[in-house]
């Protein structure tokens, strides 16, 4: 090899050890959608994090953006990380929206990482009230961070969703003025949209014989809490943690109890330990989707936000009556 080329060569791999570098901080240099690009010029470019950010900008947006989710369909959000190609989205972005509350563990690592000085950074949630995590069955701030400090689940009451996407209205007008007028009235539409729902979740779920839903995870509280229902979680925020045998005899002894005929589990989690459950005490087992995000299924079939809340409504109507 001669001078000129070794010089080459070792320039390429310190250039590729320094890209490693920085995917590593992120993800390892393999997790993630790598190659990933805007493609519409004259559109507002931007990345939204997990499913329900998505859908809500979509609905406002319409044709006036190009939109990039992070997290793709079928992957847990809690076990996301990000890539280098999708720090690359984020430099070539105009808007960047994200949940908040503690939902992508990633997110303050990646602002800080962040180059683009135009990027707009809009947090969903920060006109919600959120609700403390209770940390139930022995979770403790020090194994979970101040990350889950809140249950960041914020979108599974309707009213919530109004509010997280007004705010993304909001940041799309500052971000595009000219078409204030379009996103204004989008927003009003699919506002329309949600009230007719949340109407329904009133009127359907009011008058039923039980109250209480048994959950994997305790991601339901704010559904429960706008339409005054309890929810007795198997575990905690984590979706993939799995009960001790002292918890497992705990939940089951209170299904027992209270007469408890259908345990919930999530679509992107792995459904053992509700089975485990219902087979002790003859119950089913049926899923209520958190709709962090989209299995490849739902999103094949263009099933949305609204159509999976509505799909969840009638499961626990079976379950309560």
């Amino acid at each position: 090899m001669n001078i000129k080329n070794k010089k080459g060569w070792i320039r390429s791999l310190i250039g590729m050890g320094m890209l490693c570098m920085t995917a590593v901080i992120f993800s390892g240099c393999t997790t993630g959608k790598e190659g990933r690009h805007f493609k519409e010029e004259d559109k507002l470019k931007v990345v939204t994090t997990i499913y329900p950010i998505q859908n809500f900008t979509e609905e406002i947006a319409g044709e006036k953006a190009e939109i990039i989710n992070l997290v793709p369909a079928g992957v847990e959000p809690h076990d996301f990380e990000l890539s280098t190609g999708d720090m690359q989205l984020l430099e070539e972005a105009d808007v960047f929206i994200y949940n908040g509350a503690g939902m992508e563990h990633f997110v303050d690592k990646t602002i800080s990482a962040i180059s683009n000085k135009d990027l707009l950074i809009v947090e969903a949630t920060s006109d919600v009230k959120l609700k403390e995590a209770s940390h139930s069955h022995e979770e403790n701030e020090e194994e979970h961070g101040e990350e889950e400090r809140f249950d960041p689940h914020t979108w599974l009451s309707i009213e919530n969703a109004m509010i997280e996407a007004e705010t993304i209205r909001d940041a799309l007008c500052e971000a595009d003025s000219d078409s204030q007028e379009y996103f204004n009235g989008r927003f009003e539409d699919y506002k329309a949209e949600l009230e007719k729902l949340e109407k329904r979740y009133e009127k359907e779920l009011s008058g039923l014989s039980k109250n209480t839903i048994v959950v994997a995870h305790e991601a339901f509280g704010y559904l429960c809490d706008e339409y005054g229902l309890v929810q007795e979680a198997v575990e905690g925020l984590t979706a993939d943690s799995e009960p001790d045998s002292a918890r497992m005899k705990e939940i089951i002894d209170f299904c027992r109890e209270n007469d408890i005929q259908v345990i919930f589990f999530e679509e992107l989690v792995s459904p053992k330990v509700a089975e485990t459950i219902a087979n002790e005490i003859g119950a089913r087992t049926e899923v209520l989707n958190p709709i962090e995000g989209r299995t490849s299924e739902q999103e094949e079939q263009g099933l949305d936000y609204v159509g999976m809340m509505e799909q969840n409504l009638e499961v626990l109507k079976a379950a309560l009556k």
